[in-house]
């Protein structure tokens, strides 16, 4: 097949080859970690620590020690089952500290043959997980006699002691430095200082020393390291002693952190250097780069998750780093100048920080959205052994040294300005901890810290980002301005769209220890508790009867087991009932109807003129369960001038209370005559309880007030304690001809009543009303 004249033969087999190359190179990170090189002398002895990863099969499996040969094999030295090879027998130790995850090999009586490449790892094979070790022992360097050796760290100070005879108590005293044959004069008794140790050699005597000087000599840097010889007066009469200065680079301090952990860099570099600024740096070839100083300095990637803290007033200080990333893996640097940045000569601590990408943290959000208005819930992992620690969650700030002060915690009250908006649900044995913030505004975006008191690796960081609504928010109460009264019943209502169907709905009273939700109605009576209408999307909440503790913050929100969602909140405030005035909420008119005892609902219901039908209002509330009147009724009898003219001054607001229920009763009636007239086409002469047939003529209605003294209310007799439930009938009857207005007619006389008007119904123009139902026994529950 022919090659396309872009991709010519020897340019594919050129890729392939790179490509092969490439990948063979390309192999995941081994979890092991320790010191990538170690050097000594001879005689001396070294200890080198390796971390693995907490887990319960590392901890257990095989460790060992192996020394690589020149074919790739690398030879067991030493081994957690108890292999000792010759060659280190007597001399090495290989110890593991599970509870720390390492293990150390401890060598001894060294020599240069000990020289080479090493592996630390473990597994049941030396071709297991490792790490690479080169270990250089160098020859004891040969000094003039009496020669006393200063080992000292770059930045560091070290003192250099003198001692000479009596006979030159006088003399000049003077520090020199070897440089080939010559020695050059660093620092003598008439105060004369090479330019290159200006400021940092002093010579002094301490006390009454007659037989000792002291040199000091600060901020060591590297080309300080060497001989120097000590003298006390001239000629072949002088007193000599030699030193050897030794300047180190500060030997890293391993730390070994999972991913998406913390780690904390504690530096003390010494009381010298206390009132200097103080910085911590990431080498990068020849430079350090400083992440963070206490002059304000701050590394953008490191912006919301690092916090530098002083200790004391010696110079102690230490960095806190939260969420760890593969790319902070390297080395650092701690120091102190005036400046903030590295300086040469100045005081430094060294680490080698190591990110194990085998994390046992769990990968969590590090970016939560949300509007304003709306709210959000943030997760935030902990150590599972350690469900009994204290959570906290704080807010990160960019100060000088950045820090962050808590807002919220299981044993601590909410931060003033976050009252009725922050709670932190614990949830026990799952690892988590969830974090609720709403009422957002623009001003809660930033960076947050999810923080325990136990393992201070298991600190992650979160970064919210608020931004303007463009739609009105998923949840909505009503009302808005929420008042309830004592002693009453309130109701709150949550509107939730569609896609909160399925998922759980609550409400909970918020405190400062958290937001408890409320119990259902099943779960207890006559208390806070709620109810969900899902045909019409509204969960409601009610508070019944209402009391003064029950003002403060609730909130009405969704979630899925464990998992919360979207809240809203709404401040419900509790007032006494105004005097005189029963302030009824109309949203819960029903409920309280419900609830009131029956005698209140009697008293209300009949007046002290029994002579009027007045009607209650709450006898029209919904839920009312309508039961037959099985007992007699009291009728009251209406008087034939009742339209006379005290009775007709009246005002029009009666007149109207009257006629509006004439009228919904003539309409019912003349409905029901027309069907039964259909039907039977004769008069029927009956009466039952469930049902009343009569022809009423309209003439026999002089007025209103013939009307209002027909419909009458009044208890049905019942036996004097009776303790049942009192039962109210409406009576719809024809005045007698020389009734009086307190008579009442039996139901029988009721019955020939309406026989008697039957025979006069030629006489009169008539309406025929089929009243339906009449006796109503409404149960005042």
């Amino acid at each position: 097949m022919p090659q396309p004249p872009w991709k010519p033969q020897a340019m594919r087999l050129s890729l392939f080859a790179l490509l092969v190359t490439v990948f063979s190179g390309v192999s995941t990170q081994s979890p092991i970690f320790g010191p990538q090189d170690v050097s000594s002398i001879e005689g001396n002895s070294v200890s080198i620590t390796c971390y693995y990863p907490d887990t319960s099969v590392n901890r257990h499996t095989r460790k060992y020690w192996c020394r690589q040969g020149a074919n790739g094999y690398c030879a067991t030295l030493i081994s957690s089952n108890g292999y000792l090879s010759k060659e280190y027998s007597g001399r090495a130790s290989l110890i593991n500290f599970p509870e720390n995850s390492t293990f150390v090999i401890n060598i001894a009586h060294l020599t240069q043959e000990d020289t080479g490449s090493y592996k630390c790892g473990l597994g049941t094979t030396n071709r297991g997980l490792f790490f690479d070790v080169s270990l250089e022992v160098s020859q004891v360097p040969e000094f003039p006699n009496d020669t006393h050796v200063y080992t000292k760290d770059i930045g560091r100070t070290v003192t250099i002691e003198c001692r000479f005879k009596e006979g030159n108590a006088h003399s000049k005293k003077s520090l020199c430095k070897k440089r080939g044959e010559a020695c050059e004069v660093v620092i003598d008794s008439t105060e004369y200082v090479d330019p290159s140790y200006k400021d940092r050699a002093i010579l002094f005597m301490k006390g009454t020393s007659r037989d000792i000087f002291y040199v000091n000599i600060s901020h060591l840097i590297p080309s300080d390291a060497g001989l120097y010889v000590c003298q006390a007066g001239e000629g072949p009469s002088a007193d000599k002693n030699n030193a050897d200065l030794q300047v180190l680079e500060p030997e890293p301090e391993l730390l070994y952190k999972d991913l998406r952990s913390s780690v904390t860099f504690e530096c003390d570099l010494g009381r010298e250097v206390a009132n200097d600024a103080k910085y911590l740096c990431r080498k990068n070839k020849e430079t350090c780069d400083v992440i963070i100083n206490t002059l304000g300095k701050r590394d953008p990637a490191f912006e919301g998750r690092i916090l530098l803290t002083p200790r004391d007033d010696n110079g102690r200080f230490s960095v806190l780093i939260t969420g760890l990333r593969k790319e902070d893996a390297g080395h650092y640097q701690c120091g102190a100048h005036s400046s903030g940045l590295p300086q040469e000569g100045w005081p430094v601590q060294a680490w080698q920080l190591f990110v194990n990408e085998e994390s046992t943290i769990p990968n969590s959000r590090s970016v939560v959205k949300g509007v304003t208005g709306g709210s959000v819930a943030i997760v935030c992992p902990y150590n599972p052994k350690e469900s009994s620690s204290l959570k906290y969650w704080c807010h990160w700030e960019a100060d000088e040294n950045g820090r962050c002060p808590v807002l919220v915690g299981t044993q601590a009250l909410v931060q003033e300005g976050y009252e009725g908006r922050l709670a932190l649900f614990d949830q026990p044995g799952s690892g988590a901890y969830t974090v609720i913030l709403n009422q957002l505004t623009t001003q809660d975006s930033g960076f947050y810290w999810c923080l325990t008191d136990g393992d201070s690796r298991w600190r992650t960081t979160i970064e919210l980002q608020v931004a303007e609504a463009t739609k009105k928010p998923d949840l909505e109460v009503t009302p808005q301005n929420a008042t309830a009264v004592i002693g009453e019943t309130f109701t709150i209502s949550c509107h939730y769209p569609c896609k909160f169907y399925s998922q759980e709905k609550y409400w909970c009273k918020w405190s400062n220890d958290g937001c408890h939700i409320l119990p259902s109605h099943d779960e207890g009576a006559r208390q806070s508790s709620v109810s969900c209408d899902q045909s019409s999307q509204i969960v409601s909440m009610t508070l019944n009867p209402v009391k003064k503790e029950d003002e403060g913050w609730y909130w009405c929100g969704v979630k899925e087991g464990q998992v919360y969602g979207e809240t809203t909140a709404i401040y419900v405030a509790v007032e006494e009932r105004t005097r005189g005035s029963p302030h009824i909420n109309p949203t819960d008119a029903n409920a309280r109807a419900k609830d009131a005892p029956e005698e209140e609902a009697m008293e209300s219901s009949v007046r002290e003129d029994e002579n009027k039908a007045n009607l209650d209002p709450r006898l029209f509330a919904d839920e009312r369960e309508i039961q037959n009147a099985g007992d007699q009724a009291q009728e009251n009898r209406a008087s034939g001038n009742a339209g006379s003219a005290g009775g007709q001054s009246g005002s029009s607001k009666v007149l109207f209370s009257t006629l509006v229920p004439l009228g919904l009763v003539l309409a019912v009636g003349a409905v029901a005559v027309w069907v039964a007239r259909v039907r039977h086409r004769k008069n029927v002469d009956r009466m039952s309880i469930s049902s009343y047939r009569t022809d009423i003529s309209m003439g026999d209605f002089r007025n209103s007030r013939d009307w209002e003294a027909m419909t009458t209310w009044a208890p049905l007799q019942t036996h004097k304690k009776q303790s049942s439930k009192e039962k109210m009938v409406c009576i719809l009857r024809m005045p007698r001809f020389g009734e009086n207005r307190t008579g009442s007619v039996p139901i029988q006389e009721g019955r020939e009543m309406v026989r008697a008007k039957n025979t006069h119904t030629q006489t009169h123009t008539h309406t025929h009303m089929h009243a339906h139902s009449l006796f109503l026994s409404l149960s005042l529950s």
